[in-house]
């Protein structure tokens, strides 16, 4: 296993909102120096709610994954998806702002 790949104290997120199966989340992401997404933050609009605790439990299983070396494609063909192919999270819904996760 490789270590992990450590962030700057400081640094730039994006962020964006989203709706999925009818619950409202905010996203918002930062990158490594190289351009490549380094972090994730979920968060639904209702704090303290099971969906808030199971977005954001989700974001920090995806931000180690990913300050461990597996690729943002690798992950996102990972996560769970629907009959259609669609996406059954928010950490893989795919909205406008979310391909600038890409």
């Amino acid at each position: 296993m490789s270590g992990r790949e450590r962030l700057c104290n400081r640094r730039l997120s994006e962020s964006f909102t989203l709706e999925l199966h009818g619950l409202h989340y905010v996203a918002s992401f930062s990158r490594f120096d190289d351009g490549r997404i380094a972090e994730v933050f979920l968060q639904d609009r209702k704090p303290a709610s099971q969906s808030d605790a199971n977005a954001r439990d989700s974001a920090i299983a995806a931000s180690l994954a990913l300050q461990y070396g597996c690729p943002l494609d690798v992950l996102r063909r990972a996560l769970l998806c629907d009959a259609g192919g669609r996406a059954s999270t928010p950490l893989d819904a795919d909205t406008a702002e979310s391909e600038a996760m890409r």
